[in-house]
């Protein structure tokens, strides 16, 4: 039985989907889910990646204040539905490589799995932004249940 799993989540639905799969293989009665953002902010930001980045000349610690309340107000209404369910939840959020985090934070909580979504990319956008699910997958050697979104 899975009693303590990490969810990384990003704010887009497709992370989400993650979620409805982690209740599929989890027990509220026995399982805390830690639910995790990790906020990359770039050295050089694309307004199309980051909207908020289109007043980055107020500088990249400003935007980081700006970001983390956000981040931490989604993850704590997605951890209000799961706590209205019976999970024990905890929420964090972390200035930090996306998969670097990830893996971080299963290794420091000592988790029994990682329950997360692949954007599902392919071809050139893979190349040029990576996957995060093969980041993690290559770099624990906890389980990894991976939610494939395609389309």
């Amino acid at each position: 039985m899975l009693k303590h799993i990490l969810l990384p989540l990003d704010g887009s639905e497709v992370a989400e989907r993650a979620i409805d799969y982690a209740r599929q293989i989890t027990d509220p009665a026995h399982t805390q889910i830690t639910l995790l953002t990790a906020l990359d902010v770039p050295e050089y930001p694309s307004v199309a990646f980051y909207p908020v980045a289109a007043n980055y000349a107020e500088g990249q610690a400003d935007l980081t204040e700006k970001m983390l309340p956000h981040a931490r107000e989604y993850l704590c209404g997605q951890a209000e539905q799961l706590r209205n369910e019976g999970y024990r939840v905890a929420v964090e959020t972390t200035i930090n490589d996306a998969a670097v985090a990830i893996v971080e934070k299963a290794e420091q909580l000592g988790v029994d799995a990682i329950v997360m979504s692949t954007h599902g990319r392919s071809g050139f956008s893979r190349w040029l932004f990576g996957s995060v699910a093969n980041k993690v997958l290559g770099s624990t050697e906890r389980p990894v249940f991976i939610v494939p979104v395609r389309g």
